[in-house]
């Protein structure tokens, strides 16, 4: 197993974040892309020892450099991180961590998976997904404690961001929901509590409003930049719902909007333009091209 230390701590580390509340002293996150990388970066904002756990040499490459991008930005900014980043193939090294965060695609199948290998090696942890739509119940069925799982789903950028949804399965415990509420404001964030449904709180709304957007585009009701100043000058968004969607990602957009459909029904269905755009390869600020040019 090879193993890379994305960051070194710039002072005495401590778990506690600058605003009095308490993180895990040690946080364990599982898929070190673009959304697990935020979260360890959080984390170790927040005066944690955070544990990246990723599948091959190339991957733990990606993710060291990933976080590594992601620290020296904040940084130049002068903001501190405290904590320290690990990344590494090696799984057992969860068995240290009070929290896991599972961080991988967007795919059932997968997240289970990774849940089931989480529990294994950390099968005295608290375990949280971070996922923006799928059913945490369903999930939870992957592990022999259920109720040991919570949703923490985490917004694009995370270091920056500043809310947290917090989302409660039908087996969760209500003191692990009191608790994960407290890890949020541990990193300088606002949770809100939503029960299991689909699509949440945020990715519900969210996605409804980009997908009218979208429609509205189709029919040439206007461009896609006056469509997004309609919400940013009209309601006060900080970002309209197309360009959102190009930060977001028109690929997870399109996920979502699937998963959504199939749950409540053609209302969520997604336009001929947001797959067209898929389909070619425009999947917003990632790839240089969305609805906007990056």
């Amino acid at each position: 197993m090879s193993e890379q230390t994305a960051h070194e701590p710039d002072a005495v580390h401590t778990a506690n974040s600058s605003r009095g509340a308490q993180v895990p002293e040690t946080v364990g996150v599982y898929g070190g892309g673009r959304m697990g990388a935020g979260i360890a970066h959080a984390f170790a904002s927040a005066g944690a020892r955070v544990i990246i756990i990723e599948s091959t040499e190339e991957t733990v490459a990606a993710a060291t450099e990933r976080v590594n991008s992601s620290i020296e930005k904040s940084k130049s900014k002068g903001l501190t991180v405290t904590g320290t980043v690990e990344v590494t193939r090696d799984p057992t090294l969860l068995d240290q961590a009070l929290l896991v965060v599972e961080a991988v695609p967007e795919i059932v199948e997968l997240k289970q998976q990774i849940l089931a290998a989480i529990a294994k090696h950390a099968p005295a942890a608290s375990i949280a997904t971070n996922t923006s739509a799928l059913s945490i119940d369903e999930l939870a069925a992957a592990l022999p404690r259920p109720q040991a799982l919570i949703g923490l789903h985490f917004f694009n950028p995370v270091p920056v961001s500043d809310l947290v949804e917090v989302v409660v399965g039908t087996h969760t415990q209500p003191e692990l929901v009191d608790v994960a509420k407290s890890w949020v404001a541990g990193l300088g964030k606002t949770a809100i509590t939503v029960r299991d449904s689909p699509g949440f709180a945020s990715s519900r709304l969210g996605v409804a409003l980009a997908l009218e957007a979208m429609r509205m585009v189709e029919d040439e009701v206007a461009s896609v930049e006056d469509i997004d100043t309609a919400m940013t000058l009209g309601y006060r968004h900080p970002a309209g719902p197309l360009q959102t969607t190009d930060i977001v990602g028109l690929d997870v957009r399109l996920g979502i909007a699937e998963h959504l459909e199939a749950e409540l029904g053609p209302r969520f269905a997604p336009p001929q333009l947001l797959k067209d755009k898929v389909a070619a390869g425009q999947l917003g600020r990632k790839s240089g091209q969305g609805f906007y040019t990056w």
